[in-house]
C-alpha cells in the first residue's frame, strides 16, 4: 500500500509538472504584438518610373487598438498629367485618408497576418491646370483646332469615403507585404467653372456617379510596442 501511495505521488507530480510546463509554453506562443506599422505604397514609385507624366508617393501606417481592430492612415501627394479625348490637364495635390480595419483572419499560434475589411474618410487639397483642349466640333465644315490656354485652378478640395478589402502577410520578422482594393464614392468637391475634376489625388480617376477605385501594394514594418496574451 505504501508503494502504491509513493507511485501515485510521483505520477501526480509528473502530470502537474507537465501541465505547468505546457501552460508556460502556450502562454509564450499565444502572445500577440501590439505596435505601430509603417510603410510605403510600392505602386506609386513604380508608376512614377514607368510614366513620365506621373509623380507620387504614399506613406501608410496602422496601429493595433484592439485584438482584431486597427486604426489606419494613408497620406501622400500626386503630380499627374491626364489625357482625355479632348483635353490634357495636370493635377497636383496632397491627400490624407484615415479609418479603421477589421481583421477577419484567425491566425495560428505565432502568426500575425491579416485578411481585413475597412473604411476610410479621404480629404485632398489640389490644383488643376488645363494644358490644352480641342473643341468637340461635329461635322467636317469646321476643322478642330487645339487650344493651349494654360489655365490654372487653385484651392480645390474633395471629400470622399472608401470601402477597403485587403490582406497583409508577414514575409520576414515584422516585415509585411500587403495588397488592397478600394471602392470610393465622392461626398463633396469644389470644381472650377466649366471644368470638372476628372482626377483627384488620393481618389484617382473620377468615374460616372462620382465613384472611383484604387489598388495598393504595400511594404511595411511593424515596430512592436507591447505584447499581450490572447
Amino acid at each position: 500500500m505504501k508503494q502504491l501511495f509513493i507511485l501515485l505521488f510521483f505520477i501526480s507530480f509528473f502530470v502537474s509538472a507537465t501541465i505547468n510546463a505546457q501552460q508556460k509554453i502556450d502562454t509564450v506562443k499565444t502572445k500577440e504584438s501590439y505596435g505601430l506599422r509603417v510603410g510605403v505604397d510600392l505602386s506609386k514609385p513604380i508608376i512614377s518610373y514607368l510614366e513620365s507624366g506621373s509623380k507620387g508617393l504614399e506613406l501608410v501606417g496602422d496601429i493595433r487598438i484592439l485584438r482584431n481592430y486597427y486604426a489606419a492612415v494613408e497620406l501622400g501627394f500626386e503630380d499627374k498629367i491626364s489625357k482625355e479625348d479632348y483635353m490634357n490637364f495636370t493635377t497636383k495635390g496632397t491627400y490624407l485618408k484615415a479609418g479603421v480595419n477589421y481583421n477577419a483572419y484567425k491566425n495560428w499560434k505565432g502568426m500575425n497576418n491579416e485578411i481585413y475589411v475597412g473604411v476610410r474618410y479621404g480629404f485632398s487639397l489640389f490644383s488643376q491646370t488645363l494644358n490644352s483642349y480641342t473643341p468637340n466640333v461635329k461635322g467636317t465644315y469646321f476643322i478642330p483646332t487645339e487650344v493651349l490656354p494654360g489655365t490654372e485652378f487653385n484651392d480645390l478640395s474633395a471629400h470622399w469615403a472608401e470601402l477597403v478589402f485587403g490582406l497583409k502577410a508577414e514575409t520576414l520578422k515584422n516585415l509585411y507585404m500587403g495588397f488592397s482594393f478600394s471602392f470610393k464614392t465622392m461626398l463633396s468637391t469644389t470644381e472650377p467653372d466649366n471644368f470638372k475634376n476628372l482626377y483627384v489625388p488620393g481618389f484617382n480617376r473620377v468615374y460616372l456617379n462620382d465613384t472611383g477605385f484604387g489598388i495598393n501594394y504595400t511594404l511595411s514594418y511593424l515596430i512592436p510596442i507591447v505584447k499581450r496574451e490572447k
